[in-house]
């Protein structure tokens, strides 16, 4: 762990997942039950997934930035029959209603079954599965299933396989964790290291100086980040910026969403070729990648299908051509469901069966995904049809701006105007007049906010996406 210093070899690690997995038959889950998991990142976190993968089971973190009444949904809709958590969120949360019949908490009763558990494979060892929620955003966290348990052990996916070349992954590599693991990029960037034997160095909480510091201490080779991280990078001083050896530095890969074109431009002036990005999510419907010399050539592209086959859909579901905006499909990828929700599932396709993240793009000539905004954060004012990144990704560009968020609010006259959320560096006097008119000079001015709010911070996931119905009641 990062802050502490805590090593484990992975000796001591496949051993607490070993006997972490007979603790859990010992209670009676069988291959395919599920495991609920409600920890920050924790020194047990990754062995206590490992667990329940060698046992076969559906593992569902669930993010501590969830209060009680949304921790209690996933609780009850996800049927898991064991719910572990740490004694942190447990005092956090107080008192909650948990079906789940066999629980622990990690600090006390989990580690003293691993303590008196026996080191060897369970008979029935097999791959298990996640089960994840989606981070709320727009609504209820909704589950996600795709493959089942019960594969073979050392079964991987077709998406798995092609990351792992895509990225360079091999036994020597250096793994720096900046996010959450209950999110499903960190959790199965981890999982995909440990199988080829690199070792993760996992952060509690991203601050990005440390992040730095990290990188030259421990020569990481790889690390994952989400743009709002690095906004927060390049908002250092540069004293701070240049201080460190990031020479060892090979993969820098970003995903999760969208990054502003001079947020990335900039990274690679900093950082070199090594900045990677990928678009997929926790469905694992299918993938685009890109590498920094095609994004050069393609700037603002999150890259060509490298799993499914991209179709842009009109809202009749025809292919529309190249450099037409329309609905971002996958074809021919992984198939998945939304948990006891067979209408969001069936609204998630094409009547071709195509499948949808909800996101709004277009491809180049050659076949480059661009994405433009998620179709639900749409707003029509005076007709015309704003996307909020558009907006964002501008005044994100302002010097004195960490992090902007837009979104529509009612108006008598032109059914919405473009309100504004901002998060100034410390110290940042700038004013929502300021922000105006610096938008205005880049953006046509239908498109720009009316009105501009500041905040202390915004209320974002930590894996970077953004609560707007948090902003849109306040």
């Amino acid at each position: 762990m990062a802050s502490t210093g805590a090593v484990t070899t992975y000796a001591e690690f496949m051993s607490r997942a070993r006997r972490g997995a007979w603790v859990l038959r010992h209670a009676g889950l069988a291959r395919g039950d599920g495991i609920a998991v409600l920890a920050e990142n924790h020194v047990e976190s990754l062995p206590l997934f490992w667990s329940a993968q060698l046992a076969g089971l559906y593992y569902t973190p669930i993010s501590v930035q969830f209060q009680r009444d949304e921790v209690e949904h996933i609780l009850a809709d996800c049927d898991a029959k064991a719910f572990v958590a740490s004694r942190t969120q447990l005092d956090r949360l107080g008192t909650l209603a948990v079906p789940q019949s066999v629980r622990f908490v990690i600090d006390e009763d989990w580690c003293e079954g691993l303590d008196s558990a026996p080191d060897a494979l369970i008979a029935d060892a097999s791959e298990g599965a996640e089960m994840l929620y989606s981070s709320g955003t727009t609504g209820k966290p909704k589950g996600v299933r795709g493959t089942s348990p019960g594969a073979p052990l050392g079964t991987v996916s077709e998406l798995m396989r092609r990351r792992l070349a895509l990225h360079g992954f091999e036994a020597s590599m250096v793994y720096l964790s900046t996010a959450p693991l209950y999110h499903s990029a960190p959790l199965r960037y981890n999982a995909m290291n440990h199988r080829v034997g690199g070792t993760s160095i996992v952060m509690e909480k991203f601050e990005a100086a440390n992040a730095l510091a990290l990188i030259e201490r421990y020569r990481v080779t790889h690390s994952q980040w989400v743009p709002t991280m690095f906004v927060r990078l390049l908002r250092l001083p540069e004293t701070v910026r240049s201080a460190h050896d990031l020479s060892s530095h090979r993969y820098a890969i970003h995903a999760a969403a969208p990054c502003p074109v001079p947020i990335k431009e900039a990274m690679l002036d900093w950082w070199g070729n090594i900045v990677y990005e990928y678009y997929s999510g926790t469905e694992g419907n299918g993938q685009t990648a890109i590498t920094p010399t095609e994004w050069r050539r393609h700037r603002g592209s999150v890259g060509r299908a490298i799993l499914g086959e991209l179709h842009i859909l009109d809202d009749d579901d025809r292919d529309v051509p190249p450099g037409t905006t329309g609905r971002v499909f996958f074809a021919g990828g992984p198939t998945f469901e939304y948990y006891k929700d067979p209408d969001k599932t069936q609204r998630s396709r094409s009547r071709q069966g195509y499948s949808t993240l909800g996101d709004i793009g277009h491809v180049d000539a050659d076949g480059y995904l661009y994405l433009t905004d998620r179709a639900g954060h749409m707003i029509i004012t005076g007709g015309v049809n704003v996307y909020p990144q558009e907006v964002e990704n501008v005044l994100v560009s302002h010097p004195a701006v960490v992090d902007a968020a837009v979104f529509g609010e009612p108006d008598d006259e032109f059914g919405e105007r473009v309100r504004a959320a901002v998060q100034l560096t410390a110290g940042s006097t700038t004013s929502g007049d300021e922000l105006i008119a610096f938008c205005r000079a880049r953006l046509a001015h239908l498109k720009c906010p009316r009105a501009v709010d500041f905040y202390e911070q915004l209320p974002r996931h930590d894996t970077g996406k953004l609560y707007r119905r948090h902003l849109q009641t306040n």
